[in-house]
C-alpha cells in the first residue's frame, strides 16, 4: 500500500529527554561490541548493540551513519534499538573505522560514494550479511535505517534488491544516480523527511515518488512540516546551515519507525 502522509509539526517544544522511552531495561542489559568485517579488500569496523538479558532470536537492523562517519550518535541509536528489543548493528561506510575530519571531508567522502551506487550498495550490504549472520538474529526480520548520508545509503540497499523486510530513511537524499527498475525493490521503504529541507529540494522529493511508483514498491513517504536537514540529531543546531534539531519530529519519527518495524516483526521483545 502506498501512502503519501504529511506530518505537521509545530515550534521545538520538547526537550531531548522526553524523547527517550519509558520501559527499558535495567541499565547495563545491553551489550555493545566491536565488530570488524570486509567488503572486497578494505576492512571496516561495526558496533553491534542487543540486550544480553534477552533469550532467543530477534529482528535485527542494520544502521547506516550520516556522512561523518560511525560516530557516537550512530551508536547511541544503535543502543536505542537494543532497547526496543531488536539486535542492531551501526556500520562503518568509510572503512577501518574512519570518521570525516570535518563537513569538507565528510561531504567528498560522501560525495564520492553517493556517485559509486555500485560501492556504496557493496558496503552496505556487506554490513547487512555481518548483521544477519550475529548469534542473536533472527535472519529472516531483518530491517535497516539510517541518518542523513545513512539515510541515503539504506534507500540505495534498497534499490539493489537486497532481501530485507523494510528500511527507514531520516532525513536522507532522496535522489539517485541509478534509479530502481520495475520489482527492483523488495523491501518495505519508509521516507522520513523534513519539509523545509534545503538539500532534498520539491523535485528531489518528486522524482523519488515516481521512482517508487515505477519500481512497484510498498513504500511511504512522511513528510514533517517546519523541519530541515538533520531534524533528528541535537547536535545539528550550529553545526551548519539548512540543518537543526526538531524535537517533535524527533519523537515523531522515531515512534513511526517502532510502528513500522512491528507491522513488519510483530511487537518488539521490549
Amino acid at each position: 500500500m502506498n501512502r503519501y502522509t504529511f506530518a505537521a509539526c509545530g515550534h521545538v517544544l520538547l526537550a531531548l529527554a522526553v524523547t527517550m522511552f519509558s520501559g527499558r531495561p535495567a541499565e547495563g542489559a545491553v551489550k555493545t561490541e566491536t565488530v570488524k568485517y570486509k567488503a572486497g579488500n578494505t576492512e571496516f569496523v561495526g558496533y553491534v548493540a542487543y540486550d544480553d538479558s534477552a533469550a532467543g532470536k530477534r529482528p535485527g537492523v542494520l544502521v547506516a551513519p550520516e556522512w561523518i562517519g560511525l560516530n557516537d550518535y550512530a551508536r547511541s541509536r544503535a543502543r536505542q534499538l537494543a532497547e526496543l528489543g531488536y539486535v542492531a548493528f551501526a556500520m562503518d561506510p568509510y572503512g577501518n573505522g574512519k570518521n570525516a575530519a570535518d563537513a569538507t571531508e565528510a561531504a567528498q567522502m560522501a560525495g564520492a560514494l553517493k556517485k559509486d551506487t555500485k560501492e556504496l550498495r557493496a558496503r552496505a550490504t556487506a554490513a547487512l550479511e555481518t548483521l544477519r549472520k550475529n548469534e542473536h538474529v533472527d535472519a529472516s526480520k531483518i530491517a535497516a535505517i539510517g541518518y542523513c548520508f545513512g539515510g541515503t545509503t539504506v534507500l540505495e540497499l534498497a534499490r539493489s534488491g537486497a532481501d530485507i523486510a523494510g528500511v527507514v530513511s531520516f532525513h536522507g537524499d532522496l535522489a539517485t544516480p541509478t534509479p530502481a527498475g520495475p520489482g527492483q525493490i523488495k523491501a518495505q521503504v519508509l521516507a522520513l523527511h523534513g519539509g523545509d529541507d534545503p538539500f532534498v529540494p520539491p523535485e528531489v522529493v518528486a522524482a523519488f515518488q515516481e521512482e517508487m511508483q515505477s519500481a512497484g514498491a510498498k513504500w511511504e513517504l512522511t513528510i514533517y512540516g517546519g523541519a530541515v536537514h538533520a531534524f533528528t540529531n541535537p547536535a545539528a543546531d550550529g553545526r551548519m546551515k539548512g540543518a537543526q534539531y526538531n524535537a517533535t519530529a524527533d519523537k515523531r519519527s522515531w515512534q513511526q519507525m517502532q510502528n513500522f518495524f512491528r507491522e513488519l516483526f510483530g511487537p518488539a521483545a521490549k
